[in-house]
């Protein structure tokens, strides 16, 4: 089976190569292959072609694919909070959302959560094009620029470059970073899919809560950028900022997606009127999938 990532390997994919290195997904009767992806990946399009079997991404971009017509449904969640954020220089006046009224983001142009800042907070700002370049930022205390919680923030604690996040989750537009996959396949193939949602989840526990070295090092492998500092910067961000396994108190786990979170998703999307038709949470994820413990809590009503 084919897991087709939406950037090259990093610390973010951590589970999956845990559960690679480890032996969990040949421990649950299956064979899986991890393509790299990168600008030109296109995930969506390759899972519903059938050229993958699984891709990751994000919990919005799969209701509004859903919408196009494209057979994906999720399974479960790679990270549990979108760890996308606004980066502002620690001496910038910006601390709140608010505060960015009147000013100038760079960022990728087109992306829902921006214009619900400007309706959520009622402020307006500039967007200019992202180059997915972090150098520019540095050199320009005036700079605000759309940011990573962990590769981008490692960017600036090692360049000596005082900043402050805003993370986009913190704003109510929490998005889920997702695994899917195509319908066809939840069909064809149900046991496998079950063997490689619980396989994943199993990495991600050890590789957040254990020794990370196994995926380490077939990280390194795929990607000679993964430094074994940025490996432990990264992991240590997504732990400890309850990106990978969410709150505890919130009942939150790794892989959990929960209907009352997706219900949510959707009605923002229908408020922004980038989603057209009205969708059910059952029309763009299943939890049939999930561990039985996850399941009753995806499917609670709060």
């Amino acid at each position: 089976m084919v897991l087709q990532t939406n950037w090259s390997a990093q610390p973010e994919q951590g589970g999956y190569y845990q559960a690679q290195a480890k032996g969990y997904f040949r421990e649950a009767g299956i064979n899986v292959r991890i393509d790299p992806g990168g600008p030109g990946a296109f995930p969506l399009q390759k899972v519903a072609l059938g050229q993958a079997d699984f891709g990751i991404g994000r919990s919005d971009d799969i209701i509004l694919a859903v919408q196009q017509g494209m057979p994906l449904v999720m399974v479960c969640a790679q990270l549990e909070h979108d760890p996308q954020a606004i980066a502002v220089h620690a001496e910038s006046p910006v601390r709140r959302f608010e505060d960015l009224n009147g000013r100038t983001i760079k960022a990728v142009v087109g992306q829902v959560w921006l214009d619900y800042l400007k309706d959520r907070f009622r402020i307006q700002f500039g967007v200019v094009p992202e180059n997915y370049g972090f150098a520019q930022f540095a050199a320009d205390p005036a700079m605000i620029q759309q940011s990573y919680l962990t590769s981008d923030a490692y960017y600036c604690a090692t360049h000596r470059v005082a900043v402050r996040m805003l993370p986009i989750f913190t704003s109510g537009y929490d998005a889920y970073r997702v695994v899917f996959t195509r319908r066809e396949l939840l069909r064809q193939r149900p046991e496998a899919v079950r063997a490689f949602v619980r396989a994943s989840i199993r990495g991600w526990e050890d590789f957040i809560g254990g020794d990370p070295s196994a995926a380490g090092a077939l990280l390194v492998r795929d990607n000679p950028e993964n430094t074994p500092e940025l490996i432990a910067y990264d992991r240590a961000a997504l732990r400890d900022g309850q990106l990978a396994a969410g709150n505890p108190a919130l009942g939150e786990s790794c892989g959990l997606i929960t209907r009352r979170r997706l219900a949510d998703e959707i009605a923002i999307l229908r408020r922004m009127k980038v989603l057209q038709a009205p969708l059910t949470v059952d029309q763009v994820a299943t939890f049939e999938f999930l561990p039985d413990a996850l399941r009753e809590r995806a499917e609670a009503t709060p």
